[in-house]
């Protein structure tokens, strides 16, 4: 018989030596005989029954079986299953296992091939996503890396369809985590992050007509992924804004994070040219050295994201990202974090024209995003990248936001000034609030710093308070906006200080707030009546630094 190979070298070294070709394997048994001298008239014993592996596997394209090496509770997955110019070229799925068993990867995980010219995707048929593999995790599986030079890639073409469920998220970590359970709480950089690529549209690359329209490529549009170099290098972009890279509910990423040698640091996941239709549902990054998400142009979607002690912006928009984030709900940690919003209207702005960035908005091609009910609880704190802030809206940006919460007010501020709730960094941007390309209505700042900037030649906070439906709490050092513990602003419920209260119900600068101009239950995320973080979240339970 032919040798068959199992991707686990310890276990190919205790293979018997071959003989005339044929290999005998002494399979894990179990002893199923009984004693059946009455019932079993030939008194035979049972057959031993080989262990089953429940582990991840596929066949490679010489016909071999590759698979992971099962110990009973967890499977682990050597180099020679997946990594860096590994890459998965076929569709795999990537079981739940019993007991709370974890899929642990000693290299890293890349789905699909990474093409860098149209030639190469045309010669592999690659022009959307579904073209490539797919990569499906089952609901309630654990995924693990070993440290931060190992990490995930979804290629243009190919999808990754993680839908977990309330009772059984599917969780992508590290192996100090999941398998040792030794990972403080807010530890980063304890393995890579994901990257996911689409073929969505960025102002990185050149396009005739407009957006929505009639655009239409000229050229390559190939953009370097973050993370991309040598082996690790990945690609986005293109002109299709209704790309499909998959489907990710009830999913939570922990403790990522690494600088690669080109200077990039990866994030809790980058979304590269990702499409709207790509489902992403009940999302979670915790514990982030960088960015929680990054959309780097695209048009993605998110409903119900959670993003808990990342290091730099929580939410990260740039290269003409025109997708939406419904119900966000940001916590940094008490002593690090950088922005919980940060977004960039044109990608390499700073070396672009007037003439270009005029050319960029007539054709729909700067970042546009939708940001509704954000609760945004940032420290005033210097950080690790940079100090803890709330929103910054720069170069080119036309974001619409509703219905949001900013508070940087549960600790005094360490650099006075620094801390903003918001801030709008230039006269472009500027400009599409006073022409209304941009708008923040039905929404309330507090900070001891309220804002950075000018718009229209006035501090941004006197003219958003002016211009439209957006209060502005007065504070000058560190308060409680609870309920039970104050009168003259109340923002959050008693009971974990970030459950958003009925709008009826807020008070801030001792008065009601104005009517609303959207009829909404809550202003931010979540309510404790209608809890959509229940089950599924990691760490919301936890005594946050501002509940102690």
């Amino acid at each position: 018989m032919k040798c068959k190979f199992v991707a686990t070298l310890t276990f190919c070294a205790a293979l018997a030596a071959c003989d005339s070709g044929d290999i005998n394997i002494n399979p894990s048994t179990s002893d199923n005989s009984t004693d059946n001298s009455v019932a079993n008239s030939n008194n035979t014993t049972a057959a031993p029954v080989a262990e089953e592996n429940p582990c991840a596997s596929y066949v490679n394209s010489g016909g071999q079986t590759i698979e992971g090496d099962f110990d009973g509770v967890n499977c682990t997955y050597s180099p020679a299953f997946a990594d860096a110019g590994n890459n998965i070229t076929t569709d795999i799925t990537i079981p739940e296992l019993a007991s709370g068993g974890v899929h642990v990867f000693r290299g890293s995980l890349f789905v699909g091939e990474a093409h860098s010219d149209s030639a190469e995707l045309a010669a592999a048929g690659i022009a959307e996503g579904g073209d490539g593999p797919t990569l499906t995790v089952e609901a309630g599986a654990t995924l693990a890396w070993p440290d931060n030079t190992k990490f995930v890639i979804i290629n243009r073409g190919s999808q990754l369809f993680a839908v977990g469920t309330q009772e059984k998220p599917i969780t992508f970590t590290a192996t100090k985590d999941a398998v040792e359970g030794a990972a403080g709480p807010e530890e980063v950089q304890l393995w890579g992050g994901m990257v996911i690529n689409g073929f969505g549209v960025s102002n990185k690359c050149e396009y005739t007509g407009t957006r929505g329209d009639d655009l239409a490529l000229v050229g390559e549009c190939n953009i370097a992924a973050e993370g991309a170099e040598g082996l690790d290098e990945s690609y986005y972009g293109g002109a299709n804004d209704d790309d499909s890279s998959g489907r990710l509910e009830y999913v939570v990423v922990k403790h990522t994070g690494a600088q690669v040698a080109n200077g990039d640091e990866l994030n809790g996941i980058s979304f590269g040219g990702v499409g709207r239709n790509t489902i992403i549902k009940n999302l979670q990054v915790y514990s982030t050295y960088d960015d929680g998400i990054e959309m780097f142009g695209g048009a993605v979607n998110f409903e119900n994201f959670v993003g808990v002690f990342v290091r730099d912006d929580s939410i990260d928009v740039d290269e003409g990202y025109i997708g939406s984030v419904t119900n966000a709900l940001v916590i940094q940690q008490g002593t690090d974090g950088n922005r919980c919003v940060e977004a960039d209207g044109i990608g390499s702005y700073s070396s672009k024209s007037d003439a270009f960035i005029q050319d960029m908005f007539a054709r729909g091609l700067n970042s546009r995003p939708t940001i509704t009910g954000l609760t945004c609880i940032f420290s005033p704190s210097e950080g690790t990248h940079d100090p803890g802030a709330g929103l910054r809206l720069r170069e080119g940006l036309w974001p619409t936001i509703s219905g949001a919460v900013v508070f940087g007010g549960y600790s005094d501020e360490v650099s006075a000034g620094d801390h903003w709730a918001i801030r709008v960094d230039d006269t472009v941007a500027s400009d599409g609030f006073v022409l209304g390309n941009a708008a923040i209505t039905d929404s309330v700042f507090a900070a001891v710093t309220k804002s950075s900037k000018t718009i229209a030649g006035e501090n941004v906070s006197d003219w958003l308070q002016t211009n439209s439906n957006t209060v502005f709490a007065d504070i000058a050092a560190s308060v409680d906006p609870t309920q039970a513990a104050n009168t003259d602003l109340i923002l959050f419920s008693s009971s974990n200080g970030f459950y958003s209260v009925p709008v009826g119900d807020v008070v801030v600068n001792d008065a009601s707030l104005p009517e609303q101009g959207v009829e909404r239950d809550i202003l931010g995320a979540v309510a404790e009546t209608s809890d959509w973080t229940a089950g599924w979240t990691h760490g919301l339970d936890q005594a946050f630094w501002f509940q102690q």
